[in-house]
């Protein structure tokens, strides 16, 4: 962008098929992945609507579509409804850990049978050492594992993998034990994140990509209040947001 050697270069991909609507294309921007500066540059390109997959920046950019939506929580205004905490109250035999962001046969385990159980199919589910280490952990990006396990036995049931960056933690993804679905444990790793991020001062959790009617992405309206990014800068989050969003004439989403 520019043509000094100080410039951030950024790249829009060629067309691919879309991770979350299989009859689309998607398009992404990305950073330069071989950039030094891009731990210097995280912040920034989280307060942009970015996303870290393994050591690629990227935000969705496809033609005739704006499905995806970066969202925030504002920690300091965050309040649990009712549900939430009833998930806390129903999990209070799961302690927290903040750990390293390593590999052991635990996670991986644990990894493969969640990939397995949740995206059967889908091209993640023959995820291996090499993917777990490339997509969750990152060579560049500090993180954190934050591990919920049963008090008493310490049986790995979750792990919210969590970059940290200054004044923001960024949740990154989250798997868990498929045969313990019913506690909720999706949603009380964020719960458990905002705690983190409150206890460390930080003013922001980022949750990703929303996506209105996504039976995997639309939890993420849940946690109010909520703010989004509308490509210019962040607003606070509106009921009218909430609504699914008509089909262009090319069968994607439009901007709502």
């Amino acid at each position: 962008m520019g043509g000094s050697d100080d410039s951030l270069r950024l790249f829009r991909t060629a067309p691919h098929p879309c991770g979350y609507f299989p009859e689309r294309e998607a398009r992404d921007l990305v950073l330069d992945q071989r950039d030094p500066r891009l731990p210097l540059y995280y912040p920034m390109a989280l307060d942009w609507g970015f996303r870290r997959s393994g050591d690629i920046l990227y935000r969705p950019s496809c033609n005739g579509c704006r499905a995806c939506v970066a969202v925030r929580i504002p920690v300091e205004r965050f309040r649990p409804d009712r549900s939430q905490r009833r998930c806390l109250s129903r999990n209070a035999d799961i302690e927290s850990r903040i750990v390293p962001p390593e590999l052991n046969e635990e996670r991986l385990a644990l990894y493969q049978r969640y990939l397995g159980a949740r995206h059967a199919g889908g091209g993640m589910d023959g995820h291996g050492a090499h993917e777990f280490e490339q997509f969750l952990i990152g060579s560049w990006n500090e993180g954190r594992f934050l591990e919920l396990r049963e008090r008493g036995n310490h049986r790995l049931l979750g792990v919210a993998v969590t970059d940290l960056v200054p004044g923001a933690l960024s949740a990154v993804y989250t798997f868990y034990d498929p045969d313990a679905a019913d506690r909720g444990l999706g949603t009380l790793g964020v719960l458990r994140q905002i705690e983190w991020a409150h206890r460390d001062g930080r003013a922001h959790l980022y949750l990703g990509y929303w996506i209105a009617g996504h039976p995997k992405m639309d939890y993420k309206r849940r946690f109010q209040p909520l703010e989004r990014f509308d490509g210019r800068g962040w607003r606070p989050w509106t009921d009218d947001d909430g609504a699914p969003r008509e089909p262009t004439q090319d069968g994607q989403a439009g901007a709502g």
